[in-house]
């Protein structure tokens, strides 16, 4: 191992930008804590994308085909081609030859990312070929897509076991543990380590000031809550208050415009702030949907919150970390049914007669947990104390 020790950490968004925040906010600090990192990034290159100090290494691009992972579509847009994911696979491998990485961290993958086998099977056997193998983790939030065939589930066992030195779950235990949505956590349990939630860390202090803040994560979806928000500012409670609303980066320019139209100039339009916690931190209110990174920008900026889950009957992630976070008490839940103007109404005035939550009661800072574990993990130091 050399003094600094390297970070080889893959990322892979398919459709939403949250896996790529997330990992972001935990390159960040194992930069500061002096590692050197080399990013592998598969996905579309993002507005507003900050290298954090790491070498990031952009692969060409695969994207999913309209939600449809099964499909994936080329920088090009078309359908990828063998001979595309051959020169992927060997760009991965390059980089990997190239870096001589203490630890390999992957994200979403084994639990995840099954699209991408082609490229990740073929490093996970060349890093265990070596004579000095580098350790390899998995990076997986608390929640984790259910309804998973159990020959799936059980693949992702069995690549653990064969592969993996362990599994950093970015979460809190007393909150939700791994085996609320895997079926099979206790086969590695012994492996597993909590991180606390990835807030984010520092950050520029807001050059605007807002008492309510509207976000849509990255503006593929929310686009209904954006609306209601919209109307529901001209009859609420806080009226008079200085909204803004945060469309995301990939809504899109017509719907942007339509939007701002129906607001009539009465609510500030943003697509992106950065450091969201810190506008967060001196306003009144968060809305939002409930993805992991929007919590815990809420979490780091210890405000009100009301939040509104996207889910159906395949994707339920949200839908549970908006009832444990309300069960605690930390924020008001609204429904599919109650996402209009008059219902964002009753929640706003529901929620601003409470005291502000105390979001310390979460455990948080997750960057810099994972941090401590692999800086121990290079040493061989013991890690069951993250269990």
């Amino acid at each position: 191992m050399t003094d600094k020790p390297r970070v080889f950490y893959y990322v892979q968004h398919l459709l939403g930008v949250g896996h790529v925040f997330r990992t972001m906010r935990i390159v960040s600090v194992l930069v500061d804590r002096g590692f050197q990192v080399d990013l592998v990034h598969g996905g579309e290159r993002l507005p507003n994308f900050d290298s954090c100090g790491a070498d990031v290494h952009f692969l060409p691009s695969l994207v999913s085909s309209k939600g449809d992972f099964s499909n994936l579509l080329a920088a090009d847009g078309k359908p990828a081609t063998e001979e595309y994911k051959t020169a992927r696979r060997d760009l991965v491998l390059t980089i990997f030859a190239n870096s001589i990485p203490d630890i390999i961290v992957t994200e979403a993958f084994p639990f995840g990312r099954r699209q991408m086998h082609f490229e990740l099977l073929p490093l996970m056997d060349a890093a265990k070929s070596l004579a000095k193998p580098p350790m390899i983790f998995a990076s997986v939030r608390d929640i984790l897509q259910e309804g998973n065939k159990t020959k799936k589930d059980r693949q992702t066992v069995e690549f653990v076991h064969r592969y993996f030195d362990g599994v950093l779950v970015h979460g809190d235990p007393d909150l939700i543990r791994l085996d609320a949505t895997f079926p099979f956590a206790s086969e590695i349990a012994d492996c597993t380590y909590y991180t606390g939630i990835v807030t984010p860390e520092g950050g520029r202090p807001a050059e605007e000031t807002f008492d309510v803040v509207v976000s849509a994560g990255g503006g593929l979806l929310g686009r209904e809550l954006i609306a209601s928000a919209v109307e529901a500012k001209a009859i609420s409670n806080l009226k008079e208050a200085r909204w803004c609303i945060l469309t995301g980066p990939y809504l899109e320019a017509s719907e942007y415009a339509r939007l701002e139209a129906l607001a009539g100039g009465d609510v500030a339009f943003r697509p992106f702030i950065p450091d969201l916690h810190c506008t967060l931190a001196k306003a009144q209110l968060s809305i939002s949907l409930a993805g992991y990174n929007t919590v815990a920008d809420i979490m780091a900026a210890g405000c009100r919150a009301i939040i509104s889950p996207q889910w159906n009957d395949k994707e339920t992630e949200q839908l549970h970390r908006a009832q444990l976070l309300s069960k605690r008490g930390l924020v008001e839940m609204i429904g599919h049914e109650e996402k209009t103007a008059s219902g964002l109404c009753a929640a706003i005035d529901r929620v601003m007669d409470r005291p502000v939550p105390d979001w310390t009661s979460v455990q948080r800072h997750g960057g810099e947990k994972t941090a401590d574990i692999l800086s121990r993990a290079v040493t061989g130091a013991d890690l069951s104390i993250f269990r």
